[in-house]
């Protein structure tokens, strides 16, 4: 599989995974806080500029953050329709300034660190026998680590149809993508319980 983490000796490459989840969070949080558009474009310059001192490059950055990209613009275009401008350009620099921040902290950090925190800082909720801290870091990783491989999956997909002259129909790509990643998902579970990764009831 692919994976979103990219070598690198940068800053945010050397600091700690924990302190760069931390960040993350409370970074969030202020971001929901905080309801003027200016302030949000602000931050998301900052955001932006955080994610370019990574130098990914653009061509990788486009395959990156194009979904997430898409998806952030229509929600800012239906608040806009419900909202009014203000609250369109607060939604749209909001979560781009989150999504970058997001992006950042994820290039830079491994998967394997990533399921490391979140296993100790599910620990005390385990305590309490609301969750299995190292079934909900496994999955939170597996997440993550899927995510390039769907995104791999469609652009086959969509090349595919044009190879064939077919003009690429979001039914035509959802239904096949769909069964690939529910079979490597079906794959993956059979290689983790033969491993005996996951603890059985």
């Amino acid at each position: 599989m692919k994976a979103l983490y990219v070598e690198g000796g940068t800053f945010l490459h050397l600091m700690s995974p924990r302190l760069k989840l931390i960040g993350l969070c409370l970074s969030s949080l202020a971001l929901f806080m905080i309801y003027q558009p200016v302030p949000l474009a602000f931050a998301a310059i900052a955001s932006a500029m955080l994610y370019l001192s990574l130098r990914i490059g653009w061509r990788q950055s486009w395959v990156r953050m194009r979904m997430l990209g898409l998806t952030i613009l229509v929600v800012a275009l239906f608040t806009l329709v419900f909202n009014g401008w203000d609250e369109a350009a607060a939604v749209l620099f909001r979560l781009t300034a989150l999504a970058l921040a997001a992006a950042a902290v994820t290039a830079t950090t491994t998967t394997g660190d990533f399921i490391d925190e979140l296993t100790a800082a599910a620990y005390p909720l385990e305590r309490l026998g609301l969750v299995r801290a190292a079934d909900l870091g496994l999955a939170v990783g597996l997440v993550i680590r899927f995510l390039p491989e769907v995104l791999s999956r469609y652009d086959a997909i969509r090349d595919a149809h044009h190879a064939r002259g077919f003009k690429p129909k979001p039914l035509t790509i959802a239904v096949p993508l769909l069964i690939l990643t529910l079979k490597n998902a079906d794959e993956i579970a059979a290689a983790i319980d033969a491993r005996g990764i996951r603890r059985q009831k």
